[in-house]
């Protein structure tokens, strides 16, 4: 198993802030508590390697399907999203580009 697909098994919902399993029947998690989880079940799973860059990797798996929801929410409107996100236009096509969103060659 991949340090990625620790992390890709949750769904990020855009709704209240939680996470919803979309297998289980259980009530959906909030956001921070879904990190957490997740977070330990990666350590478990290291097996006693040593982590590396995990900053990056967890901001990579969270930010890339943020972006793609709030993109899908504003049917594609780049200016509303940026406005949902909080984020300038450009920083936004930047990180739409760099995660393959968008067409366009990343930084």
């Amino acid at each position: 198993m991949t340090e990625r697909d620790l992390f890709s098994s949750d769904t990020v919902s855009h709704l209240a802030g939680t996470l919803a399993d979309p297998i289980a029947s259980t009530p959906p998690q909030p956001l921070r508590e879904a990190v957490e989880t997740s977070m330990r079940r990666y350590f478990e799973h290291l097996d006693g390697s040593q982590a590396t860059d995990l900053y990056a990797m967890v901001m990579a798996e969270v930010e890339a399907p943020l972006l793609a929801c709030v993109l899908e929410h504003t049917d594609g409107n780049q200016t509303r999203a940026a406005d949902v996100l909080g984020l300038n236009r450009g920083t936004l096509r930047k990180k739409l580009k760099l995660y393959g969103l968008i067409e366009g060659d990343a930084p």
